[in-house]
Parts: C-alpha cells; structure tokens; sequence
C-alpha cells in the first residue's frame, strides 16, 4: 500500500514537473515571439497561410506607420475602436454592447479593439472559440505592455486583410486606387475601413449598398477622430 502510494506521489510530481516546464517554454516563446515582432514585420500570418492553401497568391506591401497618411489610423480608430488611445487593450462597454446586440439576432458584431484584431492577425487564426479567445487576450495584453500604441497601429494597418489575398492598407490602396497608401484621401481610407469587417465579400471601387453607407459614416467620423485629436497617441 505504501509503495502504490509513493508511487503515485512520484508520477503526480513528475506531472506537475512536465507542466511546469510546458508553461515556462509556453511564456518563452510567445513573450520572445511578440519582442521579434516589436522590431520586425510580421512576415507570414495563419490567414495568409488559408489563401496559400486555396490557391491563392497573397498581396503584401509593408509600409511603416510613418509613411501611412495619416487619414487611414483615423478612419480605422473612427471604424473599429473609437477608444483606441485610451485603455489598455479591450474596451468592456463595446463587448457587452456587441453581445447585446448579437443576443437580439440579425447581423453578428463583435466588440473587439484594435489591439485585439492585431493580436489575432499577428499571433492566431480566424474564428472563435473560448481557446483561441483566451490566447488572443493573453496576446492583447503582451503586445499593449511590450508594443505600445504606434506600433499595434503599424502592425494592424499592415496586416490586416484589405481584400481577397490582400493584406495591408498599401496592398489595399494599390489595388482599390491604384497608387500606394502614403496619399489618401479622407474617402479613400473611409472605404478601405469599410472593408475591413468582410474583406473577402466588400471592396472599396465603387462601393454599394450597406459598404457605401458605412463608408460615408465613418468618413464624417473621421473629422471628429481629428478634431478631438483621438489618434495623439500614435504621434
């Protein structure tokens, strides 16, 4: 009796051991994982990987935040996080305003903040899940300590698909308005924010529909994202 005991004190040991180093490489590589990224562009995402194996040939073009007009971080902040500049990764009222709407039906809405789409198309794939939500607010929360605002912005602006197999705002520029995205106007980066949501099924030529109307909407939010200097943490 006392050596089935002792041996089940050494396997429960040698578990707690396994999962402890398991844990230890767990946060190695994804905190050294998200310090590469600080310095260097994210060069391949899971949802490039998903076009590459449908066939598709992916469309990218890195271009630093710098370069970027600044009317594209205004129309993203006006479309997607209004609050971008002041929490820290996730934006509770929008969450719960999104899963009130979703439980009356009709058009899904999420509720999540810039930081977290980046943490998704930088580190995950796409879909749901309480698995893969869990690691992309672990993510979150890596990338808003160790990143900061300017550069979850140029990474977002950067990898976030634009278009079918199109990443990036300059990609998406080149191929809507056939010149890079360091010169855009208020109404060209409204309608490239309008894709953003669905940008396999939306496109910024010529838009129609629920796409046209969301475009104009957040073109005059952007006014308001410039004049109430809702983007100052990205100067």
């Amino acid at each position: 009796m006392a050596t089935k005991t002792r041996r089940r004190g050494l396997l429960s040991s040698r578990i707690i051991r396994i999962l402890f180093k398991a844990m230890l490489w767990f946060f190695a590589i994804t905190i050294g994982w998200v310090i590469l990224y600080r310095f260097v562009p994210p060069p391949f995402t899971f949802t490039m990987m998903g076009d590459v194996i449908s066939g598709r040939s992916v469309n990218k073009d890195w271009m630093p935040l710098s370069e970027i007009d600044p009317n594209m971080a205004r129309a993203a902040i006006a479309s997607e996080d209004a609050k971008f500049c002041n929490h820290y990764g996730f934006d509770a009222a929008a969450i719960a305003k999104a899963a009130a709407r979703n439980a009356k039906g009709g058009r899904i809405r999420g509720g999540s903040t810039i930081s977290q789409q980046t943490a998704k198309n930088a580190f995950l794939w796409q879909g749901g899940g309480f698995f893969r939500k869990g690691l992309e607010a672990y993510f979150t929360v890596l990338i808003e300590t160790i990143w900061g605002k300017r550069r979850i912005m140029e990474v977002y602006l950067n990898i976030a698909e634009t278009g079918i197999a199109t990443y990036g705002v300059n990609a998406g520029a080149m191929r809507y308005f056939n010149h890079d995205a360091s010169t855009l106007s208020p109404t060209e980066a409204a309608r490239i924010a309008a894709v953003l949501p669905l940008p396999k099924k939306r496109g910024a030529v010529a838009p129609k529909g629920y796409t046209k109307r969301y475009g104009n909407s957040i073109s005059k939010r952007m006014g308001v994202v410039k004049r109430e200097q809702m983007a100052s943490c990205l100067r």
